[in-house]
């Protein structure tokens, strides 16, 4: 079986989501990379991907029509190109979920999403916010999967010498057409892919007690910021920090919730953290139950203490 494995990118270079993607692809045989983009950039983040350890062939489509990575574009790209593949793999990202559903529909099969396990054709995949675990079995000729990055290891990013084989896109398909990206700027580590995340929930009140408090922080340890979807609600700081069912999922290697009960919707994107530390005054507060360590406080005194302390 071979798996051709959607290459995310961005400013020429390839995201961590898709070394996840091409440790997932693996399991299903050979991994074959797609690279739609346009000009040199593209061809840069065809060359990282060639480098790119267990990738057998990179596939660079080189076309104005993928100077931004509109489905409407790359899908009959895709899909064409399924034809001499067994699957299609993309993370289960923002571009992928918008991607691997139009490619499914082409080829009239069902996709699987938010794949966290592979052996042959038998997946798994969380269902319920992740309180079970869903084994699905595909009969289809071509699968269609979007995958889970923080439930594989990813690829190591040197030690390939693929081939890279140019062909050429199908150009604009006239159905959309990019506007502008208003996308925020930190020079913190992007949450996704953060070693360290210090998240900040309801309890802190309001935005400038968020920024107070969990900011200088995350400052210390070099941490990416989160929050809960209820300090998202409630205005404490922007959508782009969620982490959660409906945010971002994540898996660094520490996590420290503050003020964070733990609703599943947000456990199901942060328990599969590799250190969990909980700050609550509510010594039953669900969080305590994933928490690797948990201090019962008060945060407005503890979190202070801690930021002076490191």
């Amino acid at each position: 079986m071979t798996a051709l494995v959607w290459a995310e990118h961005e400013n020429g270079a390839l995201k961590d989501a898709t070394l996840a993607a091409v440790s997932a692809a693996a399991k299903l045989g050979a991994v074959h990379l797609l690279v739609a983009g346009e000009g040199p950039g593209a061809r840069s983040v065809a060359e990282a991907g060639s480098r790119v350890s267990g990738v057998g062939k990179v596939v660079l489509a080189s076309d104005p029509a993928f100077a931004h990575p509109l489905a409407e574009n790359v899908a009959p790209l895709i899909t064409d190109l399924m034809a001499g593949y067994d699957a299609f793999v993309a993370a289960a990202t923002t571009t992928g979920k918008n991607l691997a559903p139009r490619v499914a529909a082409l080829l009239d099969v069902m996709q699987l999403s938010e794949v966290i396990g592979i052996e042959g054709r038998t997946f798994t995949r969380p269902i319920y916010a992740g309180n079970a675990i869903a084994t699905v079995e595909s009969n289809d000729p071509k699968l269609v999967l979007t995958v889970r990055g923080t439930a594989f290891e990813k690829a190591a990013a040197d030690g390939g010498s693929a081939d890279i084989e140019e062909i050429d896109g199908l150009g604009d398909a006239g159905l959309s057409s990019f506007i502008s990206l208003d996308a925020s700027k930190s020079e913190r580590p992007e949450l996704t892919s953060a070693g360290i995340i210090v998240s900040g929930g309801r309890a802190l009140k309001d935005a400038a007690t968020f920024e107070q408090l969990i900011v200088p922080l995350a400052d210390k340890l070099g941490a990416a910021v989160g929050a809960s979807r209820a300090a998202v609600d409630a205005g404490y700081i922007s959508n782009d920090f969620q982490v959660g069912q409906t945010g971002k999922i994540v898996a660094p290697e520490l996590y420290i919730a503050i003020g964070i009960s733990g609703a599943i919707q947000h456990l199901a994107g942060m328990k599969d953290s590799k250190v969990i530390v909980a700050i609550n005054k509510d010594a039953d507060a669900p969080i305590f139950q994933v928490a690797d360590i948990g201090l019962v406080g008060d945060l407005f005194q503890v979190v202070p203490e801690l930021t002076a302390k490191l």
